[in-house]
């Protein structure tokens, strides 16, 4: 954070020179200068805060990242789901081939006893 200096003494000496009796002068250039500090530790303080996640953010990335879980299940069981099916109709098709080749070889051993 960029610091903001004040030229004290050039603020009093203006002050002076505008009628201001020294001390006066000092005092409200004092009163000035703590006004400034404490101004710029809250800004700090409030730029600290911007950064910090509060329970409700925290709430929100919850609830987003349990939604693109959830998702991600669903995707997934569709593609599992695929999977199983494809491999039923392979599975199938290759009994129905095995069953084929079977009934061949027995239908040829036969015409030959």
């Amino acid at each position: 954070m960029t610091a903001i200096t004040l030229d004290t003494y050039a603020l009093i000496t203006t002050l002076k020179e505008s009628g201001v009796p020294e001390q006066q002068a000092k005092a409200q250039i004092d009163a000035i200068t703590k006004i400034v500090d404490v101004a710029r530790e809250q800004i700090e303080h409030d730029h600290k805060l911007d950064d910090t996640a509060s329970k409700r953010d925290l709430k929100e990335l919850e609830l987003t990242l349990s939604a693109k879980l959830r998702e991600s299940e669903l995707k997934l069981e569709a593609k599992i789901s695929e999977s199983k099916a494809e491999l039923v109709r392979w599975v199938i098709g290759a009994g129905f081939l095995q069953v084929a080749l079977i009934t061949g070889l027995i239908l040829k051993l036969s015409d030959k006893i």
